[in-house]
């Protein structure tokens, strides 16, 4: 670890919470050409254009396409000491003088030499070129070039220099006593700082930069206080998040709300935490060893960084006094931040796969706090990131707006639409408790009209219309299903329909389609495909969607109760076709599957039918009378109401006398 440097070496060199843009490696030292260049760069982080924190040169490390080729080149002891040497002495060339932070450091048993520019407050800075000639440098992506080249730029630099960016000035009535160090050094840890070693904690504030000397004493910066401050009642008034959770899709109906404070940090996970508590998965096992699929009401990491944007763009000073603000509602997601994005930043930039400008950040010291702590990512990867979480998870991509006078932004995540079905069946299950049948249909047909595709709607139109005894018309539902649903979902719906037949008193009709081919099906809807076809009297079918199910059965207790009574129904045809090798086989796979039940975790009546069919299984297996007796009594004393438990205990001992 360093103890000069803000950032863990480690870190540092491999980009993780730093851009590639604000690092320079440079593989070795040469004062003719390597010097020159390095002091270039300085200047250029020194003027800080993107307003980024400035950056770090790198010397004695190579680089391939901005990234370092670890492990390092390293340094001679000779050349480290030189090139301290001649930055030192050259940086009076800059003009305002400016001098960068200086830190030698080991990585891997190899010496490299760290320079940290940090913005200047100053005016813009010039350094030399080839010819001895004054330019005014700034980096452009992983470029230093001179502004004065690029049209337009050079003006734009000289007024941004006019003003020091709000978040990195000093902050109005507060002291260095109302920041906390317990905060401070906890950050230093988890960011895995060498700075945690300094025992001074005035010479650390420095070294962080949170605070900054005014005259004959020193104030915390902004970001120390919207980071760091001791009491949350000292920071600023837009600088907390406001969740508040809808129970309909119009505001009004306020479920639950929750407000985060603190520093920013903390803001951040702890509004995270309670997003994710809210979030719904539906996962779905594969069959051959796949790995599970599925969907989430909404991807966290897309929430994730749309909140981390939010927090790390929006302005803090007084004339921002609104919170970030996160609704919930049943369809959506809605994120604002105030005010709108800065100057340059159109409404273009936030579609898929558009390139976004190179603009002027609007705050680079808590963007730095962020990217160390792991909650921000690299410049520009953010959105990207944000529209491969939608689509992966099968959701509506994320919409972005801002009015015209930016006075805000804000960013919608759309709900799964199975998600979204998902309410609406909830809202129809409260509708008819409450008697309200006919508006319950109605709000299903509704949502069904917009989302065909929707196996929590398909399914709960054919459940409608099976209790209304419509059987035609579940079947229609159905079909439609099948035209607009996914196919891993047509199963699912199959067996709801299958179910409704068997409800309605069709049992040929449901019979006929569990006998049709079903590609698709996965293991959970084979358990549930085997649970009807014993309902319609068809064992053989059972038995070869409980096989069909596989592993899944293995963790199921009803499933495997099932499964083993399936077998024991088989294993009696078989005695009566006189097939005993068939009949022992399958008595013998049934009773270690009762067996398995038994050591499951499962409801008590559950375990009294399993003791009750291991009993019979063990009877007919020609078990030991005591091993028979006890399995009996086990069952009657979990189900001591039933008589036939009781009844069959009777029978077997008068047949033994």
């Amino acid at each position: 670890m360093s103890a000069i440097l803000p950032i863990d070496i480690d870190k540092l060199l491999r980009n993780r919470g730093v851009e590639s843009e604000r690092v320079e490696f440079k593989a070795s030292w040469d004062p003719a050409t390597t010097g020159p260049q390095v002091l270039r760069t300085i200047c250029a982080f020194a003027n800080d254009y993107h307003n980024l924190n400035g950056g770090y040169v790198v010397i004695g490390v190579a680089e391939r396409d901005g990234r370092a080729i670890l492990p390092p080149r390293g340094l001679p002891d000779a050349d480290v000491e030189a090139a301290q040497k001649w930055i030192r002495s050259h940086c009076n060339r800059i003009d305002p003088f400016y001098v960068p932070t200086l830190s030698p450091e080991t990585v891997e048993d190899r010496r490299i030499l760290v320079a940290w520019a940090p913005p200047s407050d100053a005016e813009a800075h010039r350094a030399p070129d080839r010819h001895n000639r004054l330019r005014y440098w700034i980096r452009l992506g992983s470029e230093t070039v001179d502004a004065e080249r690029r049209g337009g730029l050079l003006t734009s630099l000289l007024r941004q220099k006019t003003g020091v960016p709000w978040d990195d000035r000093p902050a109005r009535d507060a002291s260095v006593e109302d920041l906390s160090e317990t905060k401070i050094r906890e950050h230093l840890h988890d960011t895995r700082s060498g700075l945690l070693h300094i025992s001074d904690t005035r010479e650390v504030y420095r070294r962080l930069r949170i605070v900054k000397k005014i005259n004959d004493h020193e104030a915390p910066r902004n970001v120390g206080m919207l980071f760091f401050a001791k009491d949350d009642t000292l920071s600023f008034r837009g600088a907390r998040i406001e969740a508040v959770q809808f129970a309909t899709d119009r505001p009004g109906n306020v479920q639950e709300d929750r407000v985060f404070t603190g520093g920013l940090a903390d803001q951040i996970r702890n509004c995270m935490n309670y997003l994710g508590s809210l979030s719904t998965s539906h996962l779905q096992k594969q069959e051959n060893g796949s790995p599970v699929r599925g969907w989430v009401s909404y991807p966290m990491p897309a929430v994730r960084e749309l909140l981390v944007n939010a927090v790390h763009h929006r302005g803090y000073d007084d004339g921002h006094p609104d919170p970030t603000k996160v609704y919930l509602y049943p369809s959506r997601i809605v994120i604002a931040s105030y005010p709108g994005p800065v100057p340059g930043v159109e409404t273009g930039h936030f579609l898929p796969n558009a390139e976004f400008p190179l603009v002027r950040a609007r705050n680079r010291r808590i963007g730095e706090f962020l990217k160390e702590l792991g909650l921000a990512e690299e410049r520009f990867s953010g959105l990207p990131k944000t529209f491969r979480a939608m689509e992966s998870n099968g959701s509506p991509p994320p919409r972005f707006e801002f009015d015209e006078q930016r006075t805000y932004f804000q960013a919608t995540l759309p709900a799964h639409p199975e998600y979204e079905a998902l309410s609406v069946a909830r809202d129809a299950a409260h509708m008819r408790v409450l008697g309200q049948h006919e508006d319950a249909l109605r709000r299903i047909d509704s949502a069904w009209v917009s989302n065909p595709g929707s196996a929590v709607l398909a399914s709960e139109k054919i459940r409608a219309h099976g209790e209304d005894g419509e059987l035609a018309l579940a079947e229609d539902v159905l079909r439609i299903f099948r035209e607009h649903g996914p196919e891993s979902a047509v199963p699912y719906v199959e067996n709801v329909l299958i179910e409704a037949l068997l409800a309605g008193g069709d049992p040929d009709k449901a019979r006929e389609m569990l006998r049709r081919s079903r590609p698709a099906l996965s293991p959970r809807d084979a358990v549930a495909s085997a649970i009807m076809a014993r309902r319609a009297r068809d064992s053989q079918l059972a038995h070869r969607y409980f096989e069909r199910a596989g592993s899944a059965v293995e963790a199921d207790p009803r499933a495997l109760l099932e499964f083993a009574q399936t077998k024991l129904w088989l294993a009696g045809e078989a005695l009566r076709r006189r097939n005993r090798e068939s009949n022992r086989r399958l008595l013998t796979e049934a009773r270690g599957q009762l067996e398995r039940v038994i050591q499951l975790d499962a409801s008590p009546a559950r375990h009294a039918w399993a003791w009750r069919e291991l009993a019979r299984t063990l009877r007919w297996l020609r078990a030991p009378v005591r091993d028979v007796e006890n399995a009996y009594r086990k069952a009657i004393a979990l189900l001591p109401r039933e008589n036939r438990f009781v009844e069959e205990l009777a029978r077997f001992r008068e047949a033994r006398r």
